[in-house]
């Protein structure tokens, strides 16, 4: 009986084939590589986006469970979480790390080795912070790709602008703990004076400080909300979403994952391209190219998405020129 649940076990884990195989043959067969994928949030939050990143590899013939392994480690919010997490991956041996939901990710993978390929997903803070030193050509073993979020956010200070009556003050709501944020005030002054805005800003490191806030545009009689492009707020974005939709606030995003979560309007790059890059990168550095070979990408592609069911429930009529402009229209 202990003879034949032990070979049941066997093929159950290695299939019946592995016991007619000749041994020689079995002990050449390589590895399954394994990577790691450190992120910030929850895979409830990033699942879709977690799944883009496989289509990537798959496109490159990498399929979990057939011909690679995936080590995943989640902050689920908690920042002060990523160095430790990041550390295990490299104990782990993992042969890539897919850094993914911001810049201090990154850091705490690079922190953590700089002998394991990195490839990461972040913002245009990459640069400024020397992470990167060229995106021609990254040196050391960090490439990956970059979302300009700075001028992202001021643009959509713009188009939020044409919904909202122009004495309206509108609210910017940013993470004070990001390393984007001195960089994304200073282009969205510039931009709300180019276009006679006022505009006050909302700090929110954390969602306990989410409520807080919002009862602060209500002070303030806003107008309306944009939402800067914070790992934070996409893993809470359906927290953000209601509290826009409970205190009657046209809200603009950065990414269209939002509207189709309920969100009224996002400009941005897509979140779920950009996952799936980091996963071809990642096939690309499995099949033996160097980080530093590989030039940081960036998106050049935008998309603007409107929710017309919210828009209808705030009592707003979206004018013909930002119809015709957008790329994606929710019913």
């Amino acid at each position: 009986m202990a003879i034949n649940i032990g070979r049941r076990h066997f093929i159950a884990a290695f299939g019946g084939a592995a016991l007619t195989r000749p041994l020689a043959a079995r002990s050449q067969q390589p590895a399954m590589p394994v990577i790691g994928f450190l992120n910030a949030g929850s895979p409830a939050a990033f699942s879709e986006l977690a799944a883009a990143f496989h289509r990537g590899l798959d496109e490159a013939g990498y399929v979990e469970g057939q011909n690679l392994g995936i080590e995943y480690r989640w902050a689920e919010g908690r920042f002060d979480r990523l160095p430790a997490l990041a550390a295990d991956l490299v104990n782990h041996r993992v042969a890539v790390i897919a850094s993914t939901g911001g810049n201090q990710v990154t850091e705490a993978a690079a922190a953590a080795t700089s002998a394991i390929p990195i490839v990461f997903l972040g913002s245009d803070a990459a640069l400024r912070t020397g992470m990167i030193t060229s995106l021609a050509r990254p040196s050391g073993n960090v490439t990956g790709v970059v979302m300009s979020t700075s001028a992202l956010l001021s643009k959509c200070l713009q188009f939020l602008s044409e919904l909202l009556p122009k004495e309206a003050a509108i609210g910017v709501l940013v993470n004070p703990d990001s390393s984007s944020t001195v960089v994304d005030k200073k282009d969205i002054e510039t931009a709300a004076r180019q276009i006679g805005r006022q505009i006050f800003f909302l700090a929110a490191g954390r969602e306990t400080a989410f409520d807080p806030a919002f009862a602060t545009l209500a002070e303030h009689h806003a107008g309306g909300l944009v939402v800067q492009g914070d790992i934070l707020y996409t893993n809470r974005r359906d927290e953000l979403i209601a509290l826009a939709a409970r205190h009657a606030i046209p809200a603009i995003y950065m990414w269209s994952e939002f509207t189709a979560a309920g969100g009224l309007i996002a400009y941005g790059n897509s979140l779920a391209e950009g996952y799936r890059q980091v996963g071809s990168y990642t096939a690309r550095i499995l099949r033996g190219a160097k980080p530093a070979d590989l030039p940081v990408m960036q998106p050049i592609r935008f998309r603007f998405t409107i929710n017309l069911k919210t828009a209808k429930t705030l009592g707003l009529t979206i004018p013909p020129t930002l119809l015709i402009l957008a790329d994606e229209v929710t019913e």
